[in-house]
């Protein structure tokens, strides 16, 4: 059995934002000690590491409950998240495009301003005029 301390150095998590997901209901079953603190085993940690995988993912509270009824219904609703998380992994990969885009343009940019620091090419800014552009 673990402690809420043990879990959260276990699972990288906050020990404010386990306390949030066991006061949502996000992780069923919790057990009690004698003293009445939480306390978990190891599927409860497996699945707080789940938890942690799904809010990455960009899952609201609402979705991971969502998520965690569907789970706790049974392999009947195995389609249900399958294409639930494939929503997810859409949104993902448009994510990942646009976070693409935004490396390139950032590399794009360093080397220009590489070229220019090199002498390779003139200095052209949008914002400001220069020296070249009034030649």
């Amino acid at each position: 059995m673990y402690t809420m301390m043990q879990v959260c150095k276990e699972t990288n998590m906050s020990y404010q934002t386990l306390k949030y997901y066991c006061n949502e209901g996000l992780v069923p079953n919790v057990k009690r000690d004698h003293n009445n603190r939480r306390i978990f085993d190891e599927r409860d940690v497996k699945w707080i590491k789940d938890l942690t995988c799904l809010k990455r993912c960009g899952m609201s509270i609402q979705e991971m409950k969502d998520y965690l009824d569907l789970c706790l219904q049974g392999p009947s609703t195995i389609p249900t998240r399958q294409a639930f998380l494939d929503q997810k992994r859409q949104c993902l990969l448009e994510a990942q495009k646009e976070i693409q885009s935004s490396i390139d343009y950032i590399d794009w940019k360093q080397d220009f301003y590489q070229d220019v620091l090199d002498g390779k090419r003139p200095y052209i800014s949008n914002l400001i005029a220069t020296d070249v552009e009034t030649n």
